[in-house]
């Protein structure tokens, strides 16, 4: 899965095949030297060694609970929003071993106290992302009756910002921009990019050493038991968003007894043979009718971007501008690679797309400025030196998302080890779907030449009356978890509601425009009810329920729409979108 940090572009007309049919396109292509890999067999429970690691770990985090106090300077984050720290096992056969904080953040239910239903613990997704401003929610409208029973509580997993961050590369080595996207890589840029995944996984395995092997899905779930325990809640109450339903489905599927309600948002596809090269080539697809989205809404307010009249006419300005940032970048520091990265990251939200088509439009009549301003690469974050003398970020660092992206990722199962198979599936995609794959590949490719050793995908399933009802929301054109995700999810968690935004691709709902998604959440989190049953199948209640889709972004000036870089700018915006979180 991918994250919007990392991506490129192309152009199509509509693409009609779903992922699931692409999977089976693919399968001859894999059938070889990928068999070991496309067959990998379901995993089963944690061996003991960790499930009685996690038992050691959980009971020692009940018994210390978290010192909640002022947040440090570099969470950014004002009263009355607290912080602290637990610590969980950085290898769970070994909980006695050494361990890793991680920042918690909260902010305390704002009802009255015998109206209080615990802690609601968040994550965005990623790989790579934290949700420690979660807690700046309460008071936003969507969110105020469901912060008046819960603690709002948000936290940096393993691995990300300053929780025993992981590193695979030199700040000084980033690519930084302008850089080239190609729709058609040639054999010279291949050779380039391969040799560059190697390196990028190496430098994994030398910044992070030993403890890389760690970082990884399960331990994830893990570290979620240890959180719910510090917090002293008898049973979890989590809502995760994109690759958080991942690691939050693996939760439920090993600690079924300590969940009191989940939600689900934009689930990715659970299945182990999924997990993740499989995900990332129906991603690839699903992105590609988004894409269609994009430029037919560009296209019906030609009179106010004048991208062209048609979908076709604005993927042909599209390329002029591809085709001028690749002879001279703007600003210097914005070349097709730079563009095509904006513009992948407005997919994940449509109210993003005034501000791109505005920027497209203007660079296109000869002003480059609101693009350079949307699209040139983010500086570093800084380091500061604290009294103890460990260094941490201060700011956002994309470098340290992208290094537990890879991390996660590569650790959690098997993955194609040669090129050749990537190129053969990726080429017969790219003509389908040119848009993100071979972008995607280049984020993923450094998993082709890891060396920590792999996971085995855990099989996510649940049997009748094991674990209570649970949420899933999904919107059905969403390009980062295509909506075949949430359907598998729901078949695997016996008695899941799904509810669907139709006709709509912003990824991440709950808590966004749309007010019939918010009121089943809100019904969900706070009553506990869920979509009446409307039948079943193979003797599986089925809960399912629709909303209409939220209204089209309305065309903005280029004023305001100038003003939004990122989809945290956007007002109103859905929790899980406020980091671009994708998975």
């Amino acid at each position: 899965m991918r994250s919007p940090v990392k991506l490129k572009l192309n152009m199509s007309s509509s693409v009609a095949l779903p992922a699931l049919l692409l999977s089976a396109l693919l399968a001859p292509a894999a059938a070889g030297p990928a068999s070991a890999f496309a067959a990998a067999p379901p995993g089963s429970d944690a061996p003991p060694a960790e499930s009685r690691g996690v038992l050691a770990a959980a009971r020692a985090a009940a018994a210390a609970g978290i010192a909640f106090g002022a947040c440090p300077a570099v969470e950014r984050l004002p009263a009355p929003v607290e912080c602290g720290t637990v610590r969980v096992p950085l290898d769970y056969a070994d909980p006695a071993g050494a361990s890793i904080p991680l920042t918690v953040s909260r902010v305390r239910a704002s009802g009255p106290a015998a109206d209080r239903q615990g802690a609601l613990v968040y994550n965005p997704g990623g790989p790579g992302a934290s949700s420690t401003y979660f807690p700046l929610a309460a008071p936003l409208p969507a969110w105020h009756r469901i912060a008046a029973a819960y603690d709002l509580v948000g936290y940096a997993p393993r691995g990300v910002g300053r929780s025993a961050p992981v590193s695979c590369q030199d700040p000084a080595d980033r690519a930084k921009g302008p850089t080239l996207a190609p729709t058609v890589p040639s054999e010279v840029f291949k050779q380039e990019r391969t040799a560059r995944a190697r390196t990028y996984a190496k430098g994994c395995a030398e910044r992070t050493g030993a403890a890389l092997r760690h970082y990884h899905s399960l331990n994830n779930a893990r570290d979620l038991e240890v959180l719910r325990a510090a917090l002293g809640e008898p049973k979890l109450t989590y809502l995760g968003a994109s690759y958080g339903t991942y690691f939050g489905a693996l939760y439920a599927t090993l600690f079924p007894h300590r969940v009191r309600r989940m939600v689900f948002d934009a689930p990715v596809n659970p299945a182990p043979r999924q997990i993740w090269y499989v995900n990332n080539l129906d991603q690839s697809l699903a992105f590609e009718r988004r894409w269609t989205d994009f430029r037919t809404w560009a296209a019906k307010h030609d009179a106010v971007y004048g991208l062209g009249t048609t979908a076709a006419e604005v993927a042909e300005n599209y390329e002029k501008a591809r085709a001028e940032l690749a002879a001279a970048p703007a600003g210097g520091r914005v070349g097709p690679g730079q563009l095509h990265a904006a513009m992948l990251q407005a997919l994940y939200d449509d109210r993003f797309w005034a501000a791109r088509a505005g920027a497209l439009g203007a660079y296109l009549k000869g002003d480059p400025k609101p693009l350079v301003a949307q699209a040139a690469p983010e500086p570093p974050a800084r380091t500061d030196t604290t009294e103890n003398g460990d260094t941490e970020a201060v700011g956002s660092d994309p470098g340290n998302a992208a290094a537990v992206y890879t991390a996660v990722e590569c650790n959690d199962a098997p993955w194609p080890e040669d090129f050749a198979l990537w190129d053969r599936d990726n080429t017969r995609l790219a003509g389908l779907a040119p848009f993100e794959t071979w972008d995607n590949v280049w984020a993923n490719l450094p998993c082709a030449y890891w060396k920590a050793p792999r996971q085995t995908p855990l099989d996510v399933r649940t049997g009748v009356g094991v674990l209570p009802p649970v949420l899933i929301l999904a919107a059905e054109r969403d390009a980062a978890a295509p909506y075949e995700g949430a359907r598998e999810l729901q078949r695997r968690l016996w008695g899941a509601a799904l509810v669907t935004e139709r006709d709509a691709g912003t990824h991440g709902i709950g808590g966004g425009p749309n007010a019939c998604v918010n009121g089943y959440l809100e019904r969900y989190l706070l009553r506990g009810t869920l979509p009446a049953e409307d039948g079943a199948e193979g003797g599986t209640p089925v809960r399912r329920a629709s909303c209409a889709p939220h209204p089209e972004p309305d065309p903005v000036s280029l004023e305001r729409a100038a003003k939004l870089r990122h989809p945290s700018d956007l007002p109103g915006q859905g929790v899980t979108a406020r980091l671009g979180a994708g998975r």
